[in-house]
């Protein structure tokens, strides 16, 4: 049986206990304008043919790259003037991560979901201004922590009244420059009530295994995301590119984009399994 969660919403999309599977995709960060509407709108017409709701995410900044010359994103202002043409012309809701307190507020005036960063998830001003805006908050979990220490940032975010909580999985730190993933670490986060996330690509990292760059094992997104959809997660989270090897973060883990409708396909079936005892 699974865990019965307090739903949370991005736009139309809905996650939690008895909502389908849903995905949160797109590029790492914004490469450019026409990236990322490009990006969007071929990932609109994917999840419509797969019906699998979708939820578009990229970073106006990367702020925690490995290296200082390493591509962050447009910024602030200019990335969000670019996320809000995305959800004008795809109608899709927006996720995009904040660093900063003194960012919340403008990102909330434009997308659904504010995501909070793993290495950033104990950061208490951050998470307080991002629940007070009213969007939908989405914590990743911390490379350095159990899942059921998360019992703490939620209870941070529901003391400031955030609208909604997702809780992500993306890996915990085994070793040097290698992450793994506890598939008992769904059912413990959902203990806490929350619709808990699986970011499979980020879980495929090699953080700071390449020359001054994340390296990454993109060839197992697929057997990792069925075996986190099997132990009944709420949504998946992937970052999709159209030739990875170009993309200007993350190319070393990102899902090639022709590759995602099969992959969807699948995860829907086993979605489906999963959660019929629901």
């Amino acid at each position: 049986m699974i865990q019965r969660v307090i739903p949370a919403k991005a736009g139309r999309v809905t996650m939690g206990t008895g909502y389908p599977l849903a995905l949160i995709a797109g590029p790492c960060v914004i490469e450019s304008p026409a990236h990322a509407i490009e990006t969007a709108l071929e990932l609109r017409a994917i999840a419509e043919r797969v019906g699998v709701p979708l939820i578009f995410k990229a970073s106006y900044d990367k702020a925690n790259r490995t290296s200082l010359s390493s591509f962050r994103g447009p910024g602030l202002d200019e990335g969000l003037r670019v996320l809000a043409d995305v959800g004008a012309q795809s109608g899709l809701p927006l996720l995009t991560d904040i660093h900063e307190p003194a960012h919340a507020a403008a990102a909330a005036a434009v997308v659904d979901v504010l995501q909070i960063p793993a290495f950033l998830c104990r950061q208490t001003d951050l998470l307080v201004a991002a629940a007070t805006t009213g969007k939908t908050v989405n914590v990743k979990k911390g490379q350095f922590l159990a899942p059921r220490d998360m019992r703490h940032v939620v209870a941070k975010l529901e003391s400031a009244g955030a609208s909604g909580i997702l809780l992500t999985e993306r890996g915990a730190s085994f070793g040097y420059n290698n992450l793994v993933v506890d598939m008992r670490s769904f059912p413990m986060m959902r203990e806490l009530g929350r619709p808990v996330v699986f970011d499979v690509t980020h879980s495929l990292q090699l953080p700071g295994a390449g020359d001054g760059v994340t390296s990454g094992l993109a060839e197992y997104i697929g057997p990792l995301a069925a075996a986190g959809v099997a132990a009944g997660v709420d949504a998946v989270f992937m970052e999709v590119h159209q030739d990875p090897a170009r993309a200007k973060s993350d190319a070393a883990n990102a899902l090639r984009l022709d590759l995602l409708e099969p992959l969807l396909r699948r995860l829907v079936e086993l979605d489906r399994i999963a959660k019929a005892h629901d």
